[in-house]
């Protein structure tokens, strides 16, 4: 009887840190950091080209999915600037509106500041701006997931509260699409990064289970740019979503603006909606869609935490019945909704959601081979940080 009893106390100290769930604090100090060392792997790449630019990466934690790390959605691309036969890359950010690009030291100094227009100033003679945008891309582009490769095999260990069945996502996809237009040169295609990794698999590669190259192989990489033709199911669809996100139509969140969309080479198409709950009057608020009226702040929270997962549940709804218009999209493609979620700070909603599914449920269900519920079953939802 003493042996039994000292199993079973053997047993019971095992299984609840077995049983035991990441630690939320560490898990944020693990994604802080990690979120350096990417960024410091992404500029190495370009140290070469004596290239400096700003770069803010954004991690997130999701239960059941994993840690996503995020390229803000209007990260510029590079800049080339020819003067005779010397050549440089500029980079810049997007700052309030305008775009700063940093001035280099090189034989003819030229500053370029970009607002409504381009204005060059330059010493001795003038300057020829020279500027492939779409080849300046897809080099970095490649730097890019090369770095994010390197972070998945060399550094995945800082992230030692993420479960084994959950993946690492790097991205570039971000909350709406980036477009810039002015005179002199236009904005090369957008693209879309994806570099996913389950962690299972990068802990048996440490353990020396998998190799290098096999391990490489499991990490699914997406390097896709928007297509330039118009088609328009695509416009319909955005119609559709902007006119039931209207606040006198809809009965959760509304939005204000037109439902903008990508169309993604051999992905599928994104839409991004940007979601609100209420105009505000000074301290007061009135939330149209539910027809309540200079309420106070407390108020507004608990009513925009309740609605929800009404509207989670109403937009996986709205996406299999309207989707269905989106012929042009292939079987493996995806009908993806990208989120904004309303301000509610405390109130332990996503800052962001996201929603797809991919076109050969969309045409099953159209079609009638499979029910709503199982095509509901299929959209896949990946929730952004909580406020």
């Amino acid at each position: 009887m003493k042996s039994v009893v000292i199993i079973l106390s053997w047993v019971s100290l095992i299984i609840p840190a077995y049983a035991q769930k990441a630690d939320p604090e560490r898990m944020e100090r693990d994604i802080e950091v990690a979120e350096n060392v990417l960024q410091t792997l992404i500029k190495q790449q370009f140290q070469s080209q004596r290239t400096f630019f700003p770069l803010d990466i954004e991690g997130s934690y999701q239960e059941g999915f994993g840690i996503t790390f995020r390229f803000p959605a209007n990260y510029t691309t590079p800049i080339t600037i020819a003067l005779g036969d010397n050549q440089i890359i500029l980079d810049g950010n997007a700052v309030g509106g305008q775009w700063n690009i940093i001035e280099r030291d090189i034989e003819d100094r030229v500053r370029i500041e970009i607002d409504d227009e381009i204005r060059l100033k330059e010493r001795r003679k003038p300057a020829r701006v020279r500027m492939d945008l779409d080849s300046l891309q897809k080099v970095y582009n490649e730097k890019v997931v090369e770095a994010a490769r390197t972070f998945l095999l060399d550094y995945h260990d800082l992230l030692s509260q993420l479960p084994a069945n959950e993946r690492i996502l790097i991205t570039n996809r971000g909350e709406q699409p980036r477009m810039w237009i002015n005179r002199y040169m236009s904005s090369p295609r957008r693209t879309l990064i994806e570099v996913e990794a389950v962690k299972g698999d990068l802990n048996q590669y440490r353990n020396g289970k998998l190799s290098r190259e096999q391990m490489l192989s499991r990490i699914r990489i997406l390097n896709t740019e928007t297509a330039e033709a118009a088609e328009p199911d695509l416009e319909l669809l955005s119609s559709i979503l902007s006119r039931l996100y209207r606040s006198d139509l809809s009965k959760t969140y509304f939005s204000d603006n037109n439902v903008n969309y990508e169309r993604l080479k051999n992905f599928g198409v994104v839409y991004y909606l940007r979601m609100y709950s209420s105009n505000q009057r000074g301290d007061r608020f009135d939330m149209p869609t539910v027809k309540m009226e200079n309420v106070d702040q407390a108020t507004r929270d608990k009513k925009v935490k309740e609605l929800y997962p009404q509207f989670e549940k109403e937009l996986k709804e709205n996406i299999i019945e309207y989707g269905r218009t989106v012929k042009s999209l292939g079987d493996d493609e995806q009908l993806v909704i990208n989120v904004r979620m309303t301000k509610c700070e405390g109130c332990g909603i996503p800052s962001t959601v996201e929603f797809s599914v991919k076109g050969s449920v969309l045409k099953d269900y159209s079609s009638g081979k499979i029910t709503k519920e199982t095509a509901l079953s299929k959209v896949m939802v990946k929730k952004g940080s909580l406020q």
